[in-house]
């Protein structure tokens, strides 16, 4: 199962390499940050959405290893408040999440809060192109049609421009 991880002081990364050591499964959605440096543009890979990061793995194992991490640690779930349990991302949800991410296209946006507008979309599934195989819902945003991936009570993400034919009804 996939868990949400609220990492404190944009320590993501550090927080992920110690879960890989651990080996567990963890994806962190990454985005390219252009920014001048010594009069040249530098395109540096980041963190798109700031202190969050995902792990796949049973419950208690987690728990045990977030608790060997000791009082100091800097990760905690983020919590399902309908259930007062930790948010659990279902499998196809988090596979078109990584999907659409991993693409880092710069007009990918990420999305905090779901208006009721964009929640009201059709269910799509891309046939074509980079985001082959993604569900998710069609919704209009910066005049362009795209597929948005939520990951209920957490964020969204929406793709890049995807053609008509190459959406099918879900």
């Amino acid at each position: 199962m996939w868990f949400a991880l609220r990492v404190t002081y944009g320590r993501e990364l550090k927080f992920q390499k110690l879960l890989k050591e651990a080996c567990f499964e963890t994806f962190v959605p990454m985005k390219k940050k252009k920014f001048e440096k010594g009069g040249k543009e530098v395109v540096k890979i980041v963190p798109a959405v700031s202190n969050l990061c995902f792990v796949n793995g049973e419950k208690g194992e987690i728990d045990t290893f977030l608790q060997q991490q000791g009082p100091d640690c800097f990760a905690r779930y983020m919590w399902d408040k309908a259930t007062g349990k930790p948010a659990v991302v279902p499998e196809t949800a988090m596979a078109s999440f990584i999907k659409v991410c991993s693409v880092m296209a710069d007009d990918i946006l990420y999305i905090k809060e779901i208006s009721p507008k964009l929640q009201a979309g059709t269910k799509v599934k891309v046939l074509d192109g980079p985001f082959k195989g993604v569900e998710g819902t069609v919704a209009r945003i910066k005049k362009s049609r795209r597929v948005i991936v939520e990951l209920p009570g957490m964020l969204a993400v929406a793709t890049t421009y995807v053609q008509p034919q190459h959406l099918e009804l879900v």
